[in-house]
């Protein structure tokens, strides 16, 4: 999978940047839910996001739409975890290409699947982006 980027969104990786001092890694538009999402290098989230978040809501009004940023992993199970943040979930495993969440609070389950899968659908969308091997997400 080749990703393409505009030259609008190299614009605002180029801002993110230099705004944050962040070294980001990748950048994407999430049109289903009509937010930014910056993934950062390993370790570089708080710069990111700053003290108190004010990095993300100075870019959020730049912008004028919601910003998330994610911190990368090289694990895919750690990555999914940075993903969903700030939802945490009991337990996450790997079966073949298939990650299962765990979790007893209904309110989390609820948040994580979506009206009709569709939170779930978009979360693997996304991290398809990093991982292309992941068939599918559950939560149990």
């Amino acid at each position: 999978m080749t990703i393409k980027y505009d030259a609008e969104l190299l614009k605002a990786m180029s801002f993110f940047e230099k705004a944050t001092y962040a070294k980001l890694k990748d950048c994407y538009v999430d049109k289903h839910i009509d937010m930014v999402t910056f993934v950062v290098m390993p370790g570089e989230l708080g710069k990111a996001v700053g003290k108190g978040g004010t990095n993300v809501k100075r870019l959020e009004q730049a912008f004028k739409k919601r910003i998330k940023v994610v911190e990368y992993a090289d694990d895919l199970l750690q990555f999914i975890k940075n993903m969903i943040m700030p939802l945490r979930v009991t337990t996450v495993e790997q079966q073949d290409d298939v990650v299962i969440l765990h979790d007893e609070d209904m309110k989390t389950k609820g948040l994580l699947i979506g009206r009709n899968a569709q939170n779930l659908r978009n979360l693997e969308e996304n991290v398809r982006r990093f991982f292309p091997a992941l068939k599918e997400i559950k939560v149990v």
